[in-house]
């Protein structure tokens, strides 16, 4: 039997979670799958998959070969498209891992949009603030937000995140309106915990020299939204991407704060693992996103900015 069925049943079964969800993203009988699936361990001489009558683990030697065999998979599946001719559909697989706030606000939009242009993709989409490993957990392509830390990705900018300082309308007649960022000392913070305290409440304003003023911290979160959640209730200020807050703050719900004085700007870049042909369906994918995207995106231009 084909050994590539055979690596190709396990990945399936492996990404899809099941033997039966596996045959029916293959096309073929669950029984086959199972067949393949022992035929390869048999030609490896080794158990990739732990089976119970409820569910399957990957062993250690899987956890090892299943990187590398959903690699070998893709790189054929390149091959093949690399001969395709460029006006043909789209269609594949895609694993994508992008940031849980940004993928829940407006990349979802995007990806629906993509995938409603092109029938033939199939996406497999991870979204967590954590930042995953590309190679070793066999991503196509990762949306990040901010300076990149791997100079072995390859990478594309897609767009632009801006920060605002805000609070509820309540939290400011309680507290008062900070004008200058040193008066963020009497007042209390929300932060993000994936970016240091230095950074994330540093500013900057034109014939000003940047500083950092840190109010007192009272919630601490990795999540952007349950910042901003914390903010509408009146718990703090917040400085957070403009991409979680511009509704609110568009609809009066959030109040920008030191207008004049702004936390440095980052960029959201499409990366991919390096040392391979990047497929015509993940090039297309990031076509997609930086024109939807771009530098001074929707979401800033709904509450204002414009530079």
């Amino acid at each position: 039997m084909d050994k590539f069925a055979n690596i190709e049943a396990f990945v399936s079964v492996v990404e899809s979670g099941s033997f039966s969800r596996a045959a029916e993203r293959l096309g073929i009988a669950k029984s086959l799958v199972s067949r393949r699936v022992s035929l390869l361990e048999t030609q490896l001489g080794v158990q990739l998959l732990q089976r119970t009558t409820r569910n399957q683990s990957l062993t250690s030697p899987g956890r090892l070969f299943y990187p590398r065999a959903a690699r070998l998979l893709a790189e054929l599946d390149e091959a093949e498209q690399s001969v395709v001719d460029a006006s043909a559909a789209l269609r594949g697989s895609l694993k994508l891992a992008a940031p849980l706030s940004f993928g829940l606000h407006h990349l979802s939009d995007a990806l629906t949009e993509f995938m409603g242009d092109h029938p033939g993709i199939e996406l497999d989409l991870d979204l967590n603030d954590r930042e995953i490993n590309l190679v070793e957990e066999g991503f196509d392509m990762a949306v990040r937000i901010g300076a990149l830390r791997d100079s072995t990705l390859l990478a594309r900018r897609l767009g632009t995140a801006r920060f605002v300082t805000c609070a509820s309308p309540g939290y400011l007649a309680s507290h008062g309106v900070p004008q200058r960022p040193d008066d963020l000392a009497g007042h209390v913070g929300l932060h993000y915990a994936n970016v240091p305290l230095n950074q994330a409440w540093r500013f900057s304003a034109a014939g000003h020299e940047p500083v950092t003023a840190i109010p007192g911290i009272r919630l601490r979160a990795n999540n952007g939204d349950a910042l901003a959640t914390a903010a509408l209730s009146g718990l703090g200020i917040v400085n957070s991407p403009t991409f979680i807050v511009s509704e609110k703050i568009a609809s009066g719900e959030l109040v920008p704060v030191l207008n004049e004085y702004r936390r440095e700007s980052v960029g959201i870049y499409a990366v991919y693992p390096p040392g391979r042909m990047l497929p015509r369906r993940v090039l297309a994918l990031a076509d997609h996103l930086a024109s939807r995207f771009g530098d001074l995106p929707a979401w800033d231009r709904a509450i204002g900015i414009t530079d």
